[in-house]
């Protein structure tokens, strides 16, 4: 089995027929080639900055061997490069987004964008689903709890299998038992041209690849959406001033927790409240 791949010029229909039938789809071109080299610039240039194994995640050995001793994680993206506000107001990203999230929230905002570079000799990272960062809310009611997350791994070079393409268990989103992540012979890479994402459910089983080569590094950025009730992984909030995202669109500074949380239509009151009336900012947004 493998995952399908389609054109982002695909009906949003479509694509989403595939992604809820295999919990991930490949998505050929779906992201700018000169947004994506832009990017891909950047993001190398800021990594030759940071030491592989020092993420955040990995505070003690346990979060080292996830995130792997040779690979370069890094979030905050917007504070290096321009290129990445393309890809929060993604068209055909936020129409996935939005079919798979708004039906159990008001809105959604980013759990992380995250330069994820897998280093030579890195093994493979242990099988997860994302949605288990928010255990109570996933796996009640299994499997037909709501999707907390969506994300994009998202190819700033060609990925190929040995490079340590991200490899993903097909179906293991309607999977009846919540802890079980399968093995690694059950798993298919998802290589990868420039601009092609892997979307994905965060109740897909997962994991990045081993990288077997000498001396190639897997680019990638994972950029990835929360239900808006939800605490995400990234502290963008802090990480942006107001004045900062005042020239950015609706969508970016909502994204990046920079509008307050209006739940309607689901029930609930307002979140996140900002020093302007969430139902002032929905009215604005909506001019």
């Amino acid at each position: 089995m493998s995952l399908k791949r389609l054109s982002a010029t695909k009906p949003t229909e479509e694509l989403l027929a595939a992604i809820h039938e295999d919990g991930g789809i490949i998505i050929e071109g779906l992201f700018p080639k000169d947004v994506i080299e832009q990017l891909s610039d950047d993001v190398l240039a800021a990594a030759d900055q940071v030491a592989p194994g020092v993420a955040t995640q990995g505070l003690d050995e346990a979060g080292k061997v996830f995130t792997g001793h040779n690979t370069i994680r890094f979030s905050s993206l917007g504070k290096i490069s321009e290129a990445y506000f393309n890809l929060l107001d993604n068209e055909v990203y936020a129409a996935l987004a939005d079919a798979v999230l708004l039906p159990n929230c008001g809105s959604y905002w980013i759990n992380t964008g995250q330069a994820m570079l897998i280093g030579p000799g890195s093994e493979a990272q242990m099988l997860h689903r994302d949605c288990g960062n928010w255990f109570r809310a996933a796996s009640a009611d299994w499997p037909n709890s709501p999707e907390v997350t969506l994300s994009a791994m998202i190819a700033l070079d060609e990925i190929t299998d040995a490079m340590g393409a991200t490899r993903v268990i097909p179906g293991s989103h309607k999977w009846s038992d919540f802890t079980d992540m399968g093995n690694q012979d059950m798993t298919v890479p998802a290589e990868m041209g420039r601009g092609d994402a892997l979307v994905y459910l965060g109740k897909t089983v997962h994991g990045g690849g081993a990288n077997v080569t000498e001396d190639s590094w897997r680019n990638a950025i994972h950029l990835s959406f929360l239900l808006g009730w939800l605490t995400p992984e990234e502290s963008c909030p802090l990480d942006y001033t107001d004045e900062e995202l005042r020239c950015r669109s609706p969508r970016a500074q909502r994204l990046l927790g920079h509008r307050s949380y209006d739940p309607r239509p689901t029930p609930g009151g307002g979140l996140w409240l900002r020093a302007v009336s969430y139902t002032h900012l929905r009215a604005h947004e909506t001019r």
